[in-house]
C-alpha cells in the first residue's frame, strides 16, 4: 500500500465503498454491540465521516474541516468549545496530587478512584504543556472532558501528569506512575496515551522491561515515529497500539508513521491508525474518538470497523 494515498493526494472512494461505508455509519448499534465502553455524547464525538478504509478497518481516513471542526465547534476557536460538547459535573470526581514514586515530585491531575479503577487512562502532553492541559474541559474540543466522563461512567480512572523533561528521567517517572496505578488498580488495565513530543515517553516506556508488564496499550497522538518498535519489549508483549495523526502535519510527517504501521499489520501486529484528512500538528488531541479508543483497548486490540 502506497503511502503518499493517504496524505498527500484526495481520497476516492468507488461505489462499492460508499456502500459499505454507510452501512457501517447507519449500523453504529451492530458494529459496536459488545464494546464495554458505554456511549458518552457519540452524535457529537464519534460520528466523523470515513473517507477512506483500509485493511479491514484497521487504517481509517477521517474527514477533517477546520471550518466545522474548530470554528463551528467551538464558542471561541481553540479556547472554548460550545457548552454541548461538555459535562462539567465530573468535576467532582477530580482532584490534584503530587505523587512521590522515583525519587522526585510528580504533579498529577486525576479524575476518578484512586483505588479499584476499572482502567486507567495516562495522558503525556507535549512540549510547553502541564497537568493543566489534559485536564482543560473546554479546549481540544471538549475532547478531555468526554475522556473524563468516559472514565468515571464506567469506573476508571484518568490521570495527567506534568511532565519535567522528554528525556530518561521524565519516562522514568512516568514508568512509576504506570506500575503505581496498576497495583492501585489491582492489576487492571493500564492505557498510556503521548502527544506529539510526549511520543519519546512512549518510545521510552515501550523499552522498559519491567514497565510494559503493567501495560495494556499505547496510544500515539501525533508523535515521532519509532522505526525500532516491533524490537520493543512492548512489541514482544503484542501491546496494542492505536496511532492518531493529522495528513498536514509539519511536525512529525504522517508517512513516516503510516510507515510504522504497515510493518505492524505486515506482522499481525494488533494496531489501528486513523489519519485526519487535512488536519495538523493538534488535530488528533481534538479529533480522536477516545471512546474507540478505550474499546480497542479494553477488547484486547480487536475493534468494530465504523
Amino acid at each position: 500500500m502506497s503511502t503518499d494515498h493517504f496524505y498527500n493526494r484526495p481520497v476516492k472512494l468507488g461505489l462499492q465503498r460508499l456502500a459499505l461505508a454507510a452501512t457501517l455509519l447507519l449500523s453504529p448499534a451492530i458494529a459496536r454491540a459488545e464494546e464495554p465502553i458505554k456511549p458518552f455524547k457519540d452524535a457529537l464525538f464519534s460520528q466523523n465521516r470515513v473517507l477512506e478504509s483500509r485493511d479491514g478497518g484497521a487504517l481509517q481516513v477521517i474527514d477533517y474541516q477546520e471550518q466545522r471542526d474548530i470554528n463551528a465547534r467551538d464558542e471561541e476557536p481553540e479556547r472554548r468549545v460550545k457548552s454541548a460538547y461538555v459535562d462539567t459535573s465530573v468535576r467532582k470526581d477530580q482532584v490534584n496530587e503530587t505523587l512521590n514514586l522515583s525519587g522526585s515530585p510528580l504533579e498529577v491531575m486525576r479524575v476518578g478512584p484512586l483505588q479499584d479503577a476499572a482502567f486507567t487512562v495516562i495522558f503525556i502532553h507535549g512540549r510547553g504543556g502541564d497537568r493543566r492541559l489534559g485536564a482543560n474541559d473546554y479546549s481540544f474540543g471538549g475532547n478531555f472532558n468526554r475522556l473524563k466522563n468516559l472514565a468515571v461512567l464506567n469506573g476508571g480512572s484518568y490521570y495527567a501528569p506534568s511532565i519535567k523533561s522528554f528525556d530518561p528521567n521524565g519516562a522514568a517517572d512516568v514508568a512509576a506512575l504506570v506500575r503505581h496505578v496498576f497495583e492501585l488498580s489491582a492489576g487492571r488495565p493500564v492505557i498510556l496515551a503521548c502527544a506529539s513530543m510526549g511520543g519519546f515517553i512512549c518510545q521510552s516506556v515501550s523499552r522498559d522491561k519491567e514497565a510494559v508488564r503493567y501495560l495494556k496499550g499505547l496510544v500515539i497522538m501525533g508523535g515521532p515515529p519509532d522505526p525500532g518498535f516491533l524490537t520493543t519489549p512492548a512489541a514482544k508483549l503484542k501491546i496494542p497500539v492505536y496511532f492518531a495523526h493529522g495528513s498536514a502535519d509539519k511536525v512529525y510527517k504522517a508517512e513516516d508513521q503510516i510507515g510504522l504501521f504497515e510493518k505492524m499489520r505486515a506482522k499481525k501486529y494488533p494496531v489501528v491508525f486513523r489519519l485526519f484528512e487535512t488536519g495538523g500538528h493538534g488535530t488528533p488531541v481534538r479529533m480522536s474518538d477516545w471512546r474507540e479508543i478505550l474499546n480497542f483497548m479494553l477488547t484486547g486490540g480487536s475493534f468494530a470497523p465504523r
